[in-house]
This record gives structure tokens, sequence and C-alpha cells, in this order.
């Protein structure tokens, strides 16, 4: 993952955590699902770099 990638993902995460505290403090139940959804969607690219770059790791250690 590269450095720009991980910046983007984290200021994703970071926005979606901040859609949803001002979703509860409005009490905007879909400001909230959005944060929610943007939050996860973050969390899920996070997760499948992680699974890319083991995959590398595998596969350079087998080199």
């Amino acid at each position: 993952m590269s450095f720009t990638d991980k910046v983007k993902n984290e200021a994703d995460e970071l926005s979606g955590k901040a859609k949803q505290a001002v979703g509860r403090a409005t009490d905007n139940e879909s400001l909230v699902a959005k944060g929610e959804a943007q939050e996860a969607g973050a969390q899920a690219r996070k997760a499948a770099e992680h699974v890319k770059d083991a995959g590398k790791d595998v596969k350079d250690a087998f080199s």
C-alpha cells in the first residue's frame, strides 16, 4: 500500500467517524449511517491492502 493510499484511507475513516459524531449530536440518523458506511469502506480497503501486502511477503519468501 502506498503512503498516499494509507493517508487517503485514514482521512476517509476519520471523516466517517466525524460524520457519525455530528449525526449523533444533531440526531440525524442518515448522517450517522453515511459515516458508518464511509468508515467501513475505509477499513475494508485497509484490510484488503494488508492481505495484498501479506501475499507479496509470502511470494518474496519463496523467491
